[in-house]
């Protein structure tokens, strides 16, 4: 019998499914004065991206298992991620970035 914690079975707690995932984000805006990402990891609620000394901006985040849409706001512009997985479309129909994480 499987040791339930949490009210889920030991299974369950350690499959890839519910294990989160170093994930980094990249964007090339050197002139950007700010860039956030949004995504359905987090609500889409913009976080800032740190810029690094080559101009690059840059973040990792903790992300589960499977497909999440996202976009870079470099300097409140929505803006698609050339490096990502893919693109899809949003509920309200705007293009977004995909981020595929195993």
């Amino acid at each position: 019998m499987n040791a339930v914690i949490y009210d889920k079975p030991a299974s369950e707690l350690y499959s890839a499914r519910n294990s989160l995932k170093p994930t980094n984000f990249y964007c090339d805006a050197p002139s950007a004065k700010s860039v956030q990402i949004a995504g359905d990891f987090n609500q889409w609620h913009p976080v800032p991206m740190h810029q690094r000394v080559d101009g690059w901006w840059f973040i990792q985040m903790l992300l589960p298992h499977g497909h999440h849409q996202y976009h870079f706001l470099v300097d409140g512009q929505p803006t698609l991620d050339p490096q990502a997985s893919g693109t899809a479309r949003d509920d309200d129909n705007h293009p977004v970035s995909l981020v595929a994480v195993s």
